[in-house]
């Protein structure tokens, strides 16, 4: 039986060795968005929601940041290249840009 550091250790190289950079960039973004959510939240569960337009604002976008994400991750990794044919990863990257500033400019309209 295998052990959890053994586990996370083996996990850990297969990622290093056979992981793009530009995966890794993305999995390093997604990281942030993530753990920017998770703290977004805490926050609203110690201090308080007061401005909670400002909060619904600030969680749904790093929500929807984070799938955008995963869809970017998705759309750009070799492997997956048989369900993205007629996409390149450049067409990915515009698509995720143009997504992120429609997101942005509804969150800020959200803020009031």
């Amino acid at each position: 039986m295998a052990t959890l550091s053994g586990v996370v250790t083996k996990f850990y190289e297969e990622y290093n060795n056979n992981t793009p950079k530009k995966l890794k960039i993305i999995d390093a973004y997604l990281t942030y968005v993530f753990f920017t959510g998770v703290f977004q939240f805490l926050y609203c569960c110690l201090v308080g929601t007061f401005p909670f337009n400002a909060f619904l604002s600030g969680f749904i976008s790093s929500v929807a940041s984070f799938v955008l994400g995963v869809c970017l991750r998705l759309q750009v990794n070799p492997a997956n290249k048989s369900q993205f044919e007629g996409i390149s990863p450049e067409r990915g990257f515009a698509d995720f840009i143009f997504a992120h500033v429609i997101l942005h400019l509804i969150v800020v309209n959200f803020i009031g």
